[in-house]
């Protein structure tokens, strides 16, 4: 398995293995939803790359981006599990020679949701995700759909710039009790933990939205939306039920 860290050493190692490449996105802190991503690459593809960059440009809250967790053994250790060839694991200064004046922007579905109360962030994810892909130069990259709204603006963005690679969406990996496998549910205290899978629970069994955010509202969590858009009902809900007491934020969705 190869590490490389700048963009100029992918685009050698890339034009000197032309097989069929998989990619898969990260900011580390590996977890079974990112193995699923892995083995739907393998599965796929001749070579498959992973990236591990905790991209600053995305955070809204610099507290979130500290409190980020960092793995770096463990996802090793996942990576080669998982059959990863490569690992492209760059610095801010390489991937942002241009300390991020350039900015990808979109101006309809990243204004709602998330992006209503998170602003700035899917600048921050879109332009990360088009260096990515113009560096890797991959066949096929592959998003998890608990970030619905991320992946449909990621397919936007792909067909808008013309970009000749397929984004394959990848169901939702779940625990045994239904909570949506996240690198944040480590900051959920063991209360916060026995409650959590009640979210996904929740807006799967509601009748409506009004119904869904009562019962979320009972349980104690604030919520920042609940909405039914794109043949998805998405929740998102703070809860201070955290091994610090500080409030975090975790989303879902559900098919309709």
């Amino acid at each position: 398995m190869k590490i490389i860290t700048t963009p100029a050493d992918f685009i050698a190692w890339r034009n000197e293995n032309q097989q069929s490449l998989g990619f898969v996105p990260t900011m580390g802190a590996l977890h079974l939803g990112h193995e699923e991503l892995l083995k739907n690459a393998r599965a796929n593809n001749e070579l498959v790359a992973l990236s591990i960059f905790v991209n600053p440009t995305q955070f809204n809250d610099k507290k979130d981006l500290q409190n980020y967790p960092k793995t770096w053994e463990q996802d090793l250790e996942i990576a080669k599990k998982n059959g990863v060839d490569v690992i492209f694991y760059p610095d801010f200064e390489s991937i942002y020679p241009d300390n991020y004046s350039y900015i990808i922007s979109e101006n309809d579905k990243s204004k709602v949701l998330c992006g209503a109360s998170r602003p700035g962030h899917f600048d921050g994810v879109l332009t990360i995700v088009l260096k990515l892909l113009n560096i890797l130069k991959p066949n096929r990259a592959y998003f998890g759909e608990k970030d619905f709204q991320q992946l449909s603006l990621i397919r936007g963005m792909v067909a808008a710039f013309f970009i000749p690679v397929e984004i394959i969406p990848v169901a939702i990996v779940r625990e045994f009790d239904g909570l949506a496998l996240s690198s944040r549910n480590v900051h959920l205290s063991d209360e916060g933990r026995k409650i959590a899978p009640k979210i996904y629970e929740i807006i799967k069994s509601a009748k409506n939205i009004d119904e869904a955010k009562k019962q979320l509202e009972d349980l104690g969590f604030k919520i920042d939306y609940l909405e039914e858009i794109w043949g998805r009902r998405l929740v998102a809900i703070f809860t201070n039920l955290t091994k610090t007491g500080n409030e975090l934020r975790l989303i879902d969705n559900v098919e309709i």
